[in-house]
Parts: C-alpha cells; sequence; structure tokens
C-alpha cells in the first residue's frame, strides 16, 4: 500500500504496483531466445561458408573464430561476462566432446591439400561439417545460459548428447533445405506444371 495526498489535504491509501511483472520476463525471455536463435543460425550459415576457403588450416581457424564471436554475442545478449580466453578453452574442450566432427573437420581441411580432387570433395565436406558445429556448440550455449549458467560453470561432457542431438537436428534441417531448393528446380526444367484435362 502507498499513502498519496488529495486535493484537500486527507491521505489516501492505494494499492502499490507490482515491482515485476511475470508476463514482461516471460516475453524478454522468449525475445531473447529468439534473438539467440537468430545469431546462431546466422553464425552457423557464416562457419559453413568460411568452411569454402580453399587454404588448409586457414578454414579451420576461421571457422574457430565465428564460433569464439557467436559465444562473446550470446554472453552479451544473455548477460554473462566473457572472457577470450576461457571462451577458447570451452569451445576447445567442448570441440574435444564431439571427437568425431571436429576431427572430421580438420580431415576436410587437410583434404584440401590434395590437388583438385581434396579440394573438390573438401568443399562439399567441409561447409556442412563447420556449420553443423557452429550450430550445435550455440545451442548448447542457449540452453545452458538459459538455465542461468555461467562461462565459468560450464562443462562440456554435460552437454555431449544435447550437442549430437542439435547437431543431427542441423543436417536434417539442411537435408530438408536441400530438397525443397531442389524440387523448384526440377520443377522449372520439366516445364513447369502439367496442365491436366
Amino acid at each position: 500500500m502507498t499513502d498519496t495526498i488529495n486535493e484537500s489535504g486527507q491521505t489516501e491509501e492505494h494499492a502499490a504496483a507490482p515491482a515485476t511483472r511475470p508476463e514482461s520476463a516471460d516475453a524478454s525471455a522468449a525475445e531473447n531466445a529468439e534473438l539467440a536463435s537468430k545469431l546462431v543460425n546466422r553464425f552457423a550459415v557464416w562457419s559453413g561458408v568460411a568452411g569454402l576457403i580453399p587454404v588448409p588450416v586457414v578454414d579451420v581457424v576461421a571457422v574457430g573464430g565465428l564460433q569464439l564471436q557467436m559465444l562473446r554475442r550470446l554472453s552479451q545478449l544473455y548477460g554473462v561476462p566473457f572472457s577470450d580466453n576461457r571462451g577458447k578453452a570451452l569451445l576447445a574442450s567442448l570441440g574435444g566432446a564431439l571427437i568425431p566432427a571436429s576431427s572430421g573437420i580438420g580431415a576436410a581441411s587437410a583434404l584440401k591439400a590434395v590437388p583438385l580432387f581434396g579440394t573438390l570433395a573438401s568443399g562439399f565436406i567441409m561447409p556442412v561439417l563447420s556449420a553443423g558445429a557452429t550450430y550445435a556448440i550455440g545451442k548448447a550455449f542457449i540452453e545452458h545460459f538459459t538455465s542461468g549458467g555461467t562461462l565459468l560453470d560450464f562443462n562440456p561432457p554435460d552437454y555431449r548428447e544435447f550437442v549430437r542431438a542439435q547437431k543431427q537436428m542441423w543436417e536434417s534441417r539442411s537435408k530438408a533445405s536441400a530438397r525443397n531448393a531442389k524440387a523448384p528446380a526440377e520443377h522449372a526444367e520439366n516445364g513447369g506444371a502439367a496442365t491436366g484435362s
């Protein structure tokens, strides 16, 4: 209750407004989640593009830099203190938890040293692996930050299965996008819609 003085000089009691509104907190959390998801999607695409860099090792460094920048931006979005050294260590240990994916990225990068065949094969493999790994890592940090975690209490092995599930989701989403992109092209090659009588 709050007291106010009316025009006649008498004190009136009024119910105090609540200090925080739960619906605005929910809206803010939903807005944060949407922004974070868009951010991760954008960095995943950029990582896929970085995977196209034709120079071995440079592509891996570029993808790592993008992942670190994504982590920095997610930290800012969730109000979590960020440290470059801690971020690098977490990304390295999370990459270690995903040995098949991370070793695949390294192998795809090394394949670029093989003239012609290696460059072509790596051009198909590296972008998919880079984008998928970045997407999965970003989703793991969104999950962690949403639950109130910080960079200091992030434990990569705790998110191993979550990251694998997110990577599979990215791969299935990518395959669906490829099928959807292929369908209009085939439709155009066949001369448009078939006219029936």
